[in-house]
């Protein structure tokens, strides 16, 4: 393990807005809990759609697309505040 200085952009939470140190933009920080249920939801889906339940996986997909719309837009706030561009 190595300790390094972080930049943080936002208060702590599930989805921190962060720099280490040697990079050019920040990243988001996801708690481990936070990502495997990201990743059970993305299988969740995969299994919908296999199973051709498509209104089913419409629904799941939603979720998902708001779920990380909401962290893009907490980043892309982030790096605004701090006048930083987005890196895309």
């Amino acid at each position: 393990m190595e300790r390094v200085e972080a930049e943080l952009f936002t208060d702590g939470g599930n989805d921190a807005v962060v720099r280490l140190p040697g990079r050019n933009f920040p990243g988001v920080l996801i708690q481990g809990d936070t990502l495997s249920i990201l990743q059970s939801s993305v299988a969740e889906l995969v299994e919908l759609c296999a199973a051709g339940d498509l209104e089913e996986a419409r629904h799941v997909a939603g979720l998902l697309h708001t779920d990380l719309g909401e962290r893009l837009r907490r980043y892309t706030e982030a790096l605004e505040a701090h006048g930083i561009r987005r890196p895309f």
